[in-house]
């Protein structure tokens, strides 16, 4: 059976129309990731959890996420992305509506596993095809737009789970969520996908050489400026991991909100500010750059070092809503610098390789980030009998990332030369 042909546009205009579904399946992407943090006390209650075994449920996906996403960079660097992302997209959205018929720890933990799977296949293949429609002087803001997607889609589940949580049974808010994404999958078999580096200009070279080597792959480990920028990426996603799944349950523990109300709040929140941050992040970037070759790296460090102590009060402060305001103004500061990292990391490696960077940073950034972060979180709350000791954790690991970016502001210099 053949594929339908791509629907005939003008290159602009294409590329425009591709940003959007792409972002649209990205938007899908985190809708199914999150639904699960708002609906966590009535599945905890139901299949008898304790905050350790919730913590690792809700981080499982992680498992299917990081143990393949090397797989699908490689294979993204070598083949057509168009038919891997569909069976990506496909998979998690299933995998996500079969969540709702777990009946233990153990269902529930393998289905999540899949999800994962299907989000990796799609996540370290999006951003290298908008890099390839995209020249670099757009690049950083179309990727953006991108990510733009990610409050958006947490803010969806959130709201999905919370609605389920508060006046249905968790187990349709799962179902409702995964459905979709099935139809929005096939809509990629219309998009043209463009030649790797065809954006850059140096399409041929690229054509040349299309095959990214092994020993390149294992050099990015090597790589001062690659190291500092997914380490610091890697105490950020901890703490965003953390905070997304543990956000509603914090307010409705600590705070005494309804538990509908938590999820609705903080998925406004969440809304609000990453739209407005990761727009601005986005913007500040692109305009820095003009000035210094450190324009996204600058962004990134100063974000990471004024999310700490806010998110430090946030966490603390005994009043709802200045707890509620320190809560956004995290967010706000934590997504500020989501379009700028990857725009970095593709200035930093050459185009063959940008899949497989991709997919060596999604690995590090979730087996040492969230994966292990929303249990670690709930050990800390078993074991203290406490839930607000056990975020303490968060604010220091975001001293680490800051740290490490304001050290990649320092070895950021010279822009590197784009290599075939």
């Amino acid at each position: 059976m053949r594929s339908p042909s791509p629907i005939p546009l003008s290159p602009a205009r294409a590329a425009w129309i591709t940003l959007a579904l792409l972002s649209g399946l990205n938007m899908l992407n985190y809708l199914d990731r999150y639904v699960m943090s708002a609906v966590l006390t009535p599945m905890q209650k139901e299949l008898r959890l304790d905050d350790g075994d919730a913590g690792w449920a809700a981080s499982a996906f992680m498992f299917g996420y990081f143990l393949t996403a090397p797989l699908f960079g490689y294979l993204g660097d070598r083949f057509p992305r168009k038919y891997l992302m569909m069976g990506g997209v496909i998979v998690w959205s299933l995998a996500t509506a079969c969540s709702g018929w777990a009946q233990n720890f153990v269902q529930l933990f393998a289905i999540r596993i899949f999800v994962g799977v299907g989000e990796a296949c799609f996540v370290t293949m999006g951003p290298s095809w908008i890099s390839d429609l995209f020249a670099s002087t757009r690049r950083n803001m179309a990727i953006t737009l991108f990510y733009v997607a990610i409050p958006f889609g947490s803010a969806i589940g959130f709201t999905i789970g919370g609605w389920f949580a508060q006046h249905g049974d968790w187990r349709h808010a799962f179902i409702y969520a995964g459905l979709p994404g099935v139809l929005f999958a096939l809509s990629l078999l219309f998009l043209r996908e463009p030649s790797r580096g065809e954006a850059d200009g140096i399409e041929g070279k690229v054509t040349k050489h299309p095959k990214a080597k092994m020993g390149e792959v294992f050099g990015l480990l090597l790589n001062r400026r690659y190291n500092l920028l997914i380490w610091g990426y890697t105490a950020q996603t901890f703490s965003i991991g953390a905070f997304g799944i543990w956000g509603p349950t914090f307010l409705y523990r600590i705070h005494q909100l309804p538990l509908g109300q938590a999820s609705t709040i903080f998925g406004e929140m969440l809304a609000g500010t990453g739209l407005v941050a990761t727009l601005l992040g986005g913007f500040m970037a692109s305009s820095l750059r003009k000035r210094t070759p450190a324009g996204y790296t600058w962004v990134m460090a100063l974000s990471m070092i004024v999310a700490m102590p806010v998110c430090y009060f946030a966490l603390t402060v005994q009043n709802a809503n200045l707890s509620l305001i320190g809560l956004g103004a995290s967010m706000f500061f934590l997504f500020l610098p989501t379009g700028p990292i990857c725009s970095e990391m593709f200035e930093i490696v050459p185009v063959h390789l940008r899949a497989s960077a991709m997919a060596v940073c999604t690995f590090i950034i979730h087996l040492f980030g969230d994966l292990g972060s929303p249990a670690a979180v709930g050990h800390v709350s078993d074991l203290t009998g406490s839930l607000q000791k056990g975020v303490l954790i968060l604010p220091a690991v975001l001293l680490i990332g800051a740290v490490l970016w304001s050290l990649l502001v320092r070895f950021t210099r010279e822009p590197i030369k784009m290599e075939a």
